[in-house]
């Protein structure tokens, strides 16, 4: 491309001492020409050292900017830098991840040449450390059987249009149609703002050249509150909005755990219940031990990744229906 834009890079952060580093560092490694680039670093008034970390870069790199997000989250941060932006593509990474040299560039490169309004790539997801429990939650977290056809987490062969992406390529005419990030959606945001997209007529693709390395949680207890927030985020956003900003694979964990409790209910008036119940369990555990068969080449503790698409899917779902009650309490 002869005429290459200046772009934005927004990294929304908070207490994240231990990543910021290796993710600034694999912006500034881009081999996207330094002049045409902004970063804008946007610190949720972190209680750890990520702002002196990321001040430190500022002063060695003219192109980056540190910015103070009072209202602490993702939605507010991606905003302010938005409006201290100049460039015509609009970046949006996570902290929590590291880039391809060419990441930038190839972001650029094809939300040119397939005329899209958002592009993005698929996600290496690996462990925060290499211990059996965090492999095998980097495991489900890979899995289509875990986190259904969220296809920027299992992949593809070929460039796809899709609903959302992780993080997002975007033309910066993308945020002058369709307005900015809604601030009351805490942790829906970009979902609601590719919904938004979408039905405004946008085009949106992941490309499989297009690689970040994502680093998951690698604990029981962090897995576990990821997930619950994830699926309480998933429902609540439809108190503030008229119309439903997820994809319908984000309420199955909210089926399936009403399911279970419908039948467990059900089965004190009628034994059929019981029987549909146990079936219904049953054909579930199948299904995981064989989505767990594909990982079981990787390690040797894939024998509990059933165990671990259970507490997904209920935890998930439990904050889904935590938000359900919230949002008609409300309504």
């Amino acid at each position: 491309m002869r005429n290459l834009p200046i772009v934005s890079v927004i990294i929304p952060c908070r207490n994240e001492e231990l990543w910021i580093g290796r993710c600034i560092d694999s912006v500034v490694n881009t081999d996207y020409p330094k002049e045409l680039l902004e970063l804008f670093i946007v610190d949720g008034l972190s209680t750890d050292n990520t702002v002196e970390i990321a001040q430190e870069y500022a002063i060695k790199y003219s192109f980056i900017k540190v910015l103070k997000n009072g209202k602490h989250i993702f939605p507010s941060a991606v905003n302010l830098a938005y409006n201290n932006s100049t460039g015509d593509v609009i970046i949006i990474l996570g902290a929590h991840a590291t880039y391809e040299l060419n990441y930038i560039s190839k972001c650029v490169k094809y939300l040119f040449e397939l005329d899209a309004d958002n592009v993005g790539g698929v996600l290496n997801t690996v462990g925060l450390n290499e211990s059996a429990i965090g492999t095998a939650i980097t495991n489900v977290l890979s899995s289509s059987f875990g986190v259904g056809n969220s296809t920027f987490r299992t992949g593809s062969d070929k460039i796809i249009e899709v609903d959302t992406v992780f993080g997002g390529c975007y033309r910066r005419s993308v945020f002058e149609r369709i307005g900015n990030f809604n601030e009351n959606l805490v942790s829906t945001s970009d979902m609601d703002f590719n919904t938004r997209l979408k039905r405004s007529g946008g085009k949106i693709y992941l490309v499989p050249e297009i690689i970040a390395t994502y680093y998951t949680r690698s604990t029981f207890p962090k897995f576990m509150k990821n997930n619950f927030r994830n699926g309480y985020w998933a429902i609540y956003p439809m108190r503030f909005l008229d119309y439903i900003p997820v994809s319908l694979r984000h309420f199955i964990p909210l089926f399936f755990l009403t399911g279970i409790l419908g039948g467990i209910l059900l089965s004190f008036f009628s034994i059929i219940f019981l029987y549909i119940l146990i079936s219904t369990l049953a054909l579930y555990f199948i299904a995981s031990v064989v989505a767990s068969l594909k990982f079981l080449k990787q390690s040797r503790f894939s024998v509990i990744l059933p165990f671990l698409f259970l507490l997904l899917h209920l935890s998930y779902g439990l904050g889904s229906l935590f938000g359900l009650v919230k949002v008609f309490l409300h309504k």
